[in-house]
């Protein structure tokens, strides 16, 4: 999944892209995620999350809390979310769906 980010106002892609990311919410300069994962899932969603972070060059915080999984994809005191944030939480979702066989 892609947004186009060229052809519309800036602050219109974001609710876009969140409107289009099922579950992703967006906390101040964040998206968040929390996801009911078993201890198999969340590893292999773990690892699946590494290798789309290191190519886009960006670092999501994961937690692993009572069952569940939460994701924070942003800076916390940084800029505002960026292209790139939006991608990885898209390619995260995916690699959700495809962990769970929720496809």
């Amino acid at each position: 999944m892609r947004a186009l980010w060229s052809s519309r106002p800036k602050g219109d892609y974001l609710s876009d892209a969140l409107a289009l990311l099922d579950g992703w919410t967006r906390e101040d300069r964040q998206l968040k995620r929390t996801l009911l994962l078993d201890d198999a899932q969340h590893a292999a969603l773990t690892e699946r999350i590494k290798v789309v972070s290191d190519a886009l060059h960006l670092r999501p915080e994961i937690r692993r809390l009572d069952g569940h999984t939460q994701i924070r994809v942003g800076a916390r005191d940084g800029d505002a979310i960026t292209e790139g944030e939006v991608t990885l939480a898209a390619r995260i979702e995916d690699a959700y769906r495809v962990v769970t066989g929720a496809e």
